[in-house]
């Protein structure tokens, strides 16, 4: 059996996406409804990857958008699971930047999103 920490290493989760114009609002940088969009799917990833449960997203704690996303970039987004309660827990989900030419990479995004298991009547159940 796995201990908690191997479980959490196995359920870190890395998504890589180029950002497009289509993407992008009219600065030409991400929109930071998309970019929440793909870290609560990345999230939700780590989160049912962890616990192999159904799950579900209660809340998106604090978010930080610390640099603009420009258009023609790779973002790779991580989700690792940070806390775990009875029936809940956290996924920190963060967002690097990198430009496509060069070896340039930074964080631009920061947030942390909270997942409840549920069984088939969608009550709340003990995380595995």
């Amino acid at each position: 059996m796995k201990t908690q920490e191997e479980k959490i290493n196995d359920s870190t989760t890395r998504v890589f996406k180029a950002v497009f114009p289509n993407t992008t609002n009219h600065y030409d940088t991400l929109f930071g409804g998309t970019a929440m969009q793909f870290m609560d799917e990345v999230a939700f990833i780590t989160a049912t990857r962890y616990s192999r449960q159904k799950m579900v997203t209660v809340s998106s704690d604090r978010i930080d958008f610390k640099r603009p996303i420009p258009h023609g970039t790779i973002i790779e987004l991580i989700g690792k699971v940070t806390y775990l309660g009875t029936t809940s827990l956290k996924v920190r989900v963060d967002i690097f930047i990198e430009e496509m030419y060069s070896n340039s990479r930074e964080k631009a995004i920061t947030g942390e999103f909270t997942f409840v298991a549920i069984d088939e009547n969608k009550k709340a159940v003990k995380v595995e």
